[in-house]
């Protein structure tokens, strides 16, 4: 393994850990609500630890800087996008709906360097 995909093995495996533990507590969150936006955020949080295993695997090539900047993309997306729902599920704090948007752009933003690190790999 090279000392450039270490990190972002790291991360996905703490994401991808956290993910499932937090699955386990939406199932116990306080109402439907609360449990229906804990389950989405688990969801989005899996998914892209992931995403976080290509990036890994992508920053070790010819495609490593839009690798990177999708990794990097990813995890602010985790941060901002899974944060904003457990803060309003946890403290319902409902005023922060633009950083879960934030974070949803953020994702976007990391497929398509991700895309991006695949057209790079044909040069």
């Amino acid at each position: 393994m090279s000392t450039a995909s270490r990190p972002w093995l790291v991360i996905a495996g703490i994401t991808g850990a956290l993910s499932v533990a937090l699955a386990a507590m939406a199932a116990h969150a306080a109402g439907p609500e609360g449990a229906a936006r804990m389950a989405t955020a688990v969801r989005y949080l899996m998914w892209h630890s992931l995403a976080l295993l290509a990036v890994a695997w992508l920053v070790t090539g010819p495609a490593a800087k839009w690798a990177r900047r999708a990794g990097r993309l990813f995890v602010a997306g985790q941060v901002l996008f899974y944060g904003a729902l457990l803060l309003s599920t946890v403290n319902g704090l409902e005023g922060i709906a633009l950083a879960a948007l934030a974070g949803g752009l953020s994702f976007i933003a990391g497929w398509l360097c991700l895309a991006m690190a695949g057209l790079s790999r044909r040069a």
